[in-house]
């Protein structure tokens, strides 16, 4: 059965570690950890989630776009569990949006992105998979293997006046 996790949090010396790959995709441990994600990106509202924010230092990463308070136009995907993933190639366009981070709270950040990439990973059944992703879950998954290399999206925030409250941005979504 799967439990809720708890979040870590900006300052939690794991969101700046590199991820240790994962070798037994099949062990009873790293199939609960996908569950509790799967459960936890949920009661987050969150639209994506890597195991390091669960303090699991596991290149594991979960894609879960759906329409929810946080993001009310992500598009619906079954979400999807992400083992040792790898971004293979990438279009050369570069779009700036709007992030928000569960480990982030109350901030968010225009942060750029491409546009395309071409990403494989194994899958919780140890299928392999390759796949090309495309404008706002592209972003997710970039957002998301970004927490695999210890990083947050602060750090791709290219302009402290590209910061915004939580509050704020829900104000401007509002206005749109």
């Amino acid at each position: 059965m799967s439990k809720l996790r708890e979040i870590s949090q900006l300052g939690n010396p794991v969101l700046r570690q590199t991820a240790q790959p994962i070798e037994d995709i099949s062990h009873p441990d790293i199939q609960k950890l996908i569950d509790d994600l799967l459960t936890t990106v949920i009661a987050a509202n969150g639209v994506g989630i890597a195991a390091p924010q669960v303090a699991a230092s596991y290149r594991l990463l979960v894609v879960a776009s759906r329409p929810n308070p946080r993001y009310p136009h992500a598009p619906l995907m079954t979400p999807t569990a992400m083992l040792n993933p790898q971004i293979i190639a990438h279009s050369t366009q570069v779009v700036k949006d709007w992030e928000g981070c569960l480990s982030v709270p109350g901030i968010r950040g225009l942060v750029p992105r491409y546009q395309t990439i071409a990403v494989e990973y194994t899958d919780r059944e140890g299928n392999w998979h390759r796949q090309e992703l495309t404008d706002f879950v592209a972003r997710i998954f970039q957002h998301e293997y970004d927490h695999l290399e210890g990083m947050v999206f602060l750090d791709r925030v290219e302009s402290q006046e590209e910061l915004i409250t939580e509050e704020e941005y829900q104000r401007l979504l509002v206005a749109k």
